[in-house]
């Protein structure tokens, strides 16, 4: 929960001894980003003609399906859903008819400057090689949730909050923050909630940074490890710290290039590791369909190139956007429809948007190098009042 700006100087002012601050040492107070949502025109969104719609039409009938569809989308996914999957034509036809594309804009700082751009990067479901049992090369375990992590729904308590909550352990009749990585390293207070052992910790990280990941087991068997919740610390990125730490530039702090900086430092890792406090855990599925991605958190399956993961603070879950950003590989236009489904402890903002790539090897190097600028258009029903366009409250 993020406290007030102006609570918290006077807390800060009380912790000092309550002494008057002077004037002249007062800090200016920055407004927070503020969403705006401008109507536009369908010619305004380049590439919007040229985009293969059918390829996208899977993954937006996903959202329609999905429960945490508002009732606002209820006619447009009828008519959707009554459409042949191949027409790209009346899919066309049916998204400029019934929706209209609000171009998602970032009022921020004092000046209240207006952006229309952010930072789009990728993601992808990892494959692993692992075992039942601690052996041999299996050596880093992936955990379940733990019994004693504890999630509080600060809006069943203050509804201003509905959607906010905190994550800790109880300490007698307290509620006190949950270790961070540093701490449960060891894995002593994470005994018994081993899932899997698997052959590299540095698989094992970016697992945690990917949020779901296929696991081939040493008996033939391959199973999916799902997201299933977090130790509520927050996540800092690694790359930041060895940008920081002068080990490479920020041009350089590619997921690729994390990696080979990782394999060169072993004597560094954990080390690295303790930089990101937030831990990820699992629960482990069955691979039912090889051919699928795994359940973001609207509760669909991912589509490759077509679900991107989202600050839901800010945009709603489900809901169809267009991206404008540029492929990783190559810097042609990557312009096209997609689907809000997921969302990530990096993802924070307005215009912040994570492109799933989907599982094959392609995927992992495309994802690992995207960290591009790009432009968002939320698709909205005619007619429908839109998402509340103001500051996220948690």
């Amino acid at each position: 929960m993020r406290v007030p700006r102006g609570l918290a100087i006077i807390a800060l002012m009380c912790i000092a001894g309550c002494r008057t601050m002077p004037e002249t040492q007062t800090p200016p107070v920055i407004p927070e980003p503020q969403m705006r949502l401008e109507a536009a025109e369908w010619n305004a969104l380049p590439g919007w003609q040229q985009d293969r719609l059918a390829e996208a039409w899977p993954a937006l009938l996903a959202s329609c399906r999905a429960a945490g569809m508002s009732p606002s989308w209820r006619p447009f996914c009828a008519e959707a859903s009554a459409l042949a999957p191949q027409d790209a034509r009346a899919q066309r036809a049916l998204i400029e008819a019934r929706l209209r594309p609000h171009q998602v804009i970032s009022v921020e700082g004092a000046q209240r400057q207006r952006i229309d751009a952010g930072l789009i990067t990728g993601y992808y479901e990892p494959f692993l090689n692992g075992a039942r049992r601690k052996k041999g090369n299996f050596q880093t375990p992936l955990y379940a949730v733990p019994d004693d992590l504890v999630t509080v729904e600060l809006g069943e308590v203050y509804p201003a909050l509905q959607g906010a909550r905190v994550r800790g352990r109880l300490q007698g009749k307290r509620i006190v923050p949950y270790p961070d990585r540093a701490q449960l390293t060891d894995g002593k207070a994470l005994a018994g909630k081993e899932i899997l052992w698997v052959d590299s910790a540095i698989d094992a990280f970016f697992l945690q940074i990917q949020g779901s990941g296929r696991v081939h087991l040493d008996d033939g068997t391959t199973v999916r490890l799902a997201f299933a919740d977090v130790n509520g610390r927050p996540y800092r990125a690694i790359g930041r710290y060895l940008v920081d730490s002068g080990e490479m530039t920020v041009e350089e702090a590619t997921a690729p290039a994390l990696r080979d900086w990782l394999q060169r430092h072993p004597e560094r890792q954990q080390e690295v590791f303790n930089q990101n406090p937030s831990v990820v855990f699992f629960r482990e599925e069955k691979l039912a369909d090889p051919a699928q991605g795994p359940r973001g958190a609207l509760g669909v399956p991912l589509t490759p190139g077509r679900s991107v993961a989202v600050d839901p603070r800010w945009l709603p879950l489900g809901a169809p956007l267009f991206l404008s950003t540029t492929d990783p590989l190559t810097s042609a236009p990557v312009q096209r429809l997609v689907l809000a489904q997921d969302t990530g402890g990096a993802i924070r903002g307005a215009i912040r948007a994570d492109l799933f790539w989907g599982w094959e090897a392609p995927a992992a190097e495309s994802a690992g190098r995207m960290r591009a600028q790009g432009s968002l258009w939320l698709l909205w029903p005619i007619g429908q009042p839109l998402p509340t366009s103001t500051t996220p409250a948690n």
